[in-house]
């Protein structure tokens, strides 16, 4: 179905005033003040949101998986929020995250909590990052299942697709709201069409970083190869904490007084004492040693453990790079 552009906004706007239930409704804001980029923020008033252009600026992991939160008690209760403008690449990302944190062997409650209360709209991307990548590793610019309702921008109006229970009852709450019109195929074929432009804009900003997909190799590189790789790595843990799949965390006993209190607090395997113990050894003394760790987890460990590589083609770890270290460079130059 198809609806008109300043409409969808409007029915937005009144999820945020509580129509359908919803207590809650996030979607991506332009940085304004600062240059390029987007975040994620609340519903309010009249800024400069947006639901297509390129992925956010921090991961949507931290929608669901929150750098700091109470895991006893688990988060509980009644709560329905809407999320707009997840890009295909952190919709990946939730995916790969759904494997690690509930699974038959353990269930994070309050991870499954933000899952199982969150109603999904993912967009096409309408732009890339420079940093975009997510076409080397078999992503698209537009998400193909995993969405509860997708949209596709098409000049002053949305082309929406529905992929799950939950979206096909928010296309139910928005037929009852809002003017919509079938696809045509017209509309269809300018779709495709838009997608295709983006899918070749990804290969050619990428082109100098094509290589072999042998990730299985990158245990048996030299390890000189991996110190060279990590001369510029500072250890700070900026790539770890804005990637989308990372999930490390430290635990903290903070109980004052009844009830017992434990809090989960984002960790990074680049930080120096990581996996320290308390006889004071780690198992990875040298940043080199942190570094490769990081490359294995993404192209080897999660390969292993849940059968899909844990990078996205976000790029978002090339950005925040204090060392200036482009991740597309570095995975090239171990396979080749």
């Amino acid at each position: 179905m198809i609806v008109k552009a300043d409409e969808l906004y409007t029915f937005f706007q009144n999820c945020q005033a509580g129509l359908g239930g919803f207590q809650e409704v996030i979607l991506p804001r332009k940085r304004e003040e600062e240059g390029d980029g987007f975040f994620f923020t609340r519903l309010e008033g009249d800024h400069h949101y947006i639901l297509d252009g390129y992925r956010s600026i921090d991961p949507v992991r931290l929608l669901f998986y929150y750098p700091r939160e109470q895991v006893t008690p688990a988060t509980d209760g009644s709560y329905k929020r809407l999320l707009l403008g997840v890009k295909a690449c952190d919709l990946k990302a939730l995916q790969i995250l759904d494997k690690a944190l509930i699974n038959e062997d353990f269930v994070d409650p309050n991870y499954e909590f933000w899952r199982e209360n969150t109603y999904i709209v993912t967009s096409d991307c309408s732009d890339l990052s420079p940093s975009c990548h997510c076409n080397l590793l078999g992503g698209k610019p537009y998400p193909e299942e995993g969405f509860d309702l997708n949209l596709t921008h098409l000049d002053d109006q949305f082309m929406i697709a529905v992929g799950s229970p939950k979206g096909e009852e928010l296309l139910q709450l928005l037929k009852e709201n809002v003017a919509f019109y079938e696809d045509t195929p017209v509309a269809q074929s300018s779709r495709d069409k838009i997608r295709q432009q983006m899918i070749e804009r990804l290969e050619k900003q990428n082109a100098e970083f094509a290589k072999p997909e042998k990730y299985e190799e990158m245990r048996q590189k030299n390890i000189e190869q991996w110190i060279e790789e990590s001369k510029n790595c500072v250890g700070c843990g900026g790539c770890t904490n804005i990637c989308p799949t990372c999930y490390c965390i430290i635990v903290n006993d903070e109980t004052a007084e009844e009830p017992f209190v434990k809090v989960r607090s984002m960790d990074s395997c680049q930080l120096h004492g990581y996996a320290r113990v308390a006889g004071g050894d780690t198992p990875r003394p040298k940043m080199y040693n942190r570094f490769r760790n990081r490359y294995l987890c993404k192209f080897d460990y999660m390969q292993s453990n849940f059968g899909v590589l844990g990078c996205v083609g976000c790029g978002r770890c090339t950005e925040v790079c204090v060392g200036e270290i482009e991740f597309r460079e570095v995975v090239r130059n171990v396979l080749v």
